[in-house]
């Protein structure tokens, strides 16, 4: 058994076959086969199940997925310290992220860390909920996970690292009956056109409870990716409950953006696996801490 083969099991499973995985890695698909059929007889169980054209996972494959994963990242660590210790760098580092977390705080993850450490490459993999980022890092196939709940995170096996909480604002287009920085009251909100995510998010939740705490308050667009939202208030579909770390992004697009009393806040964590983190993914989680005791004014342990 060696990377090699190792990489191509890992890249069956990514691309759904044989073939599609053989154009992805620029390689045979006879020779990819047959390393997969040495892989399989050097561990002396199958790794997936041949139907037809196909295949399928197998148990074993199954639960061999992610000490594979384990093995190329710990294989990528040892190149990474021999890397930093030759004075070079390099890597990645991959995060899952939620799609509000995703803009803030990773913008500012980000940004700082690209200074402090040029030659990484920070590769992000989006989740659309608490659960599923916890199963990318889980399954190792992120070292670490960006996501917002509406409580703080706790999972079995896991490290979670608060790192800020982020209340929910409305943001509208200019010129309209709203000012920059107003604080509002859900039924001030009376007879809006709201823009809204699917049932089951907090964002859902709390336009869901101004809907029923407003007069002819309604909702005109449910959509799926959450970038939509600014284009859609920019042209005048409707104002949008966001949480706060769209302010930024929603002022420079010209929007106005005003606080909501009472309101839910989207509790904001870095998670990991306790151990198997590359020097890269340890680097960006030291600087996550150092942002999470700043945003938060903590002391340090």
């Amino acid at each position: 058994m060696d990377a090699r083969q190792l990489q191509y099991f890992l890249a069956i499973v990514e691309h759904g076959g044989f073939s599609k995985a053989a154009a992805a890695l620029h390689v045979a698909q006879p020779s990819l086969s047959q390393a997969m059929a040495n892989l399989e007889a050097d561990l002396g169980v199958a790794l997936f199940h041949r139907m037809g054209r196909g295949v399928v996972l197998s148990k074993a494959g199954a639960e061999l997925l992610e000490p594979s994963r384990r093995v190329l990242r710990d294989l990528d660590a040892v190149r990474e310290k021999a890397a930093s210790l030759a004075g070079l760098g390099g890597g990645t580092v991959e995060v899952a992220a939620m799609p509000s977390p995703g803009i803030e705080p990773l913008t500012s993850l980000i940004h700082r860390f690209a200074a402090s450490h040029p030659s990484v490459t920070v590769v992000t993999r989006a989740a659309f909920t608490p659960e599923e980022t916890v199963g990318l890092v889980r399954s190792g196939a992120c070292e670490l996970g960006l996501l917002g709940a509406a409580s703080p995170v706790s999972a079995p096996g896991i490290d979670v690292l608060p790192v800020e909480e982020q209340p929910f604002v409305v943001v509208a287009a200019a010129g309209g009956p709203f000012e920059d920085g107003a604080v509002l009251r859900p039924e001030e909100l009376s007879g809006r056109k709201l823009i809204a995510s699917r049932p089951g998010s907090l964002m859902r939740t709390i336009v869901d409870d101004v809907t029923a705490r407003s007069a002819d308050t309604e909702i005109v667009a449910v959509v799926d990716h959450r970038t939509s939202i600014l284009p859609l208030v920019l042209t005048g579909v409707g104002i949008a409950v966001l949480p706060a770390s769209w302010t930024r992004l929603a002022r420079r697009c010209g929007l106005v953006v005003a606080s909501l009393e009472p309101t839910a806040h989207l509790h904001v964590a870095m998670i990991s696996l306790p151990s198997h983190l590359t020097p890269g993914a340890q680097a960006f989680l030291e600087l996550t801490r150092a942002l999470a005791l700043r945003r938060t004014g903590a002391s340090p342990a």
